[in-house]
């Protein structure tokens, strides 16, 4: 069973409509089974609103701007991105076998 991981790597802000604003998360999805690790990095931007919630920028935790990412993703995004990374910890526990170029038996 893989266990996957979000992290938040960097984010961008703008000052309005409330200072640091964020509108830019840089983040990285880790996947790991029994020590075969793998993982995809991604981009989710935001547009500022003058609704909501206003949480200060000094006051936001990683699981909170996770949700973010994971909310603009989707369902189906969350699903894709682990997908991807189960794939290359599928294709390095059992690599893929690649055609050669063999030689001509009569040369």
């Amino acid at each position: 069973m893989t266990t996957f991981v979000w992290t938040v790597d960097q984010m961008y802000t703008v000052n309005d409509p409330d200072p640091d604003y964020v509108v830019n998360v840089i983040w990285t999805l880790t996947g790991d089974q029994n020590g075969t690790v793998a993982s995809i990095s991604g981009s989710s931007q935001f547009q500022p609103s003058t609704g909501g919630t206003f949480t200060p920028y000094e006051d936001l935790t990683e699981q909170q701007v996770i949700g973010w990412v994971q909310d603009s993703l989707g369902p189906d995004g969350i699903a894709n991105y682990e997908a991807n990374v189960q794939g290359q910890i599928n294709s390095i526990l059992n690599p893929p076998v690649s055609p050669q170029n063999t030689p001509l038996p009569w040369a």
